[in-house]
């Protein structure tokens, strides 16, 4: 069962700063959406459980994105910033031992 199984999954839009870095402002959203971290935990451990080595995040947010578009007309509670993709893959590889080195990343600035 996925995190969008129920059709009322709702993302809460935590305020960006425009002073702010694309850093802080993911920190900000993702204290306040811990079930994406979840979500695309699930996704990527899935991957790595049939045996894909390395995989590119944009993937599992588009995953995400279609999962939630195919459930619902309603598009409005549900937003993945782009910005946010580096930080969510190394996040993953920080966290669960088995993902690191899952996801190609380059060099932030």
């Amino acid at each position: 069962m996925t995190l969008l199984d129920n059709g009322n999954w709702f993302m809460t839009e935590a305020p960006t700063n425009a002073n702010a870095s694309i850093r802080d402002n993911f920190e900000a959203f993702h204290a306040a959406n811990p079930r994406v971290y979840l979500e695309l935990r699930r996704l990527a451990l899935t991957l790595w459980e049939r045996g894909h080595k390395q995989i590119g995040i944009a993937m599992l947010f588009e995953q995400m994105r279609w999962e939630w578009y195919a459930r619902t007309t309603d598009t409005s509670g549900f937003k993945l910033n782009n910005n946010y993709r580096a930080y969510y893959a190394r996040l993953l590889m920080e966290r669960e031992p088995e993902l690191a080195g899952f996801f190609t990343t380059r060099e932030t600035k």
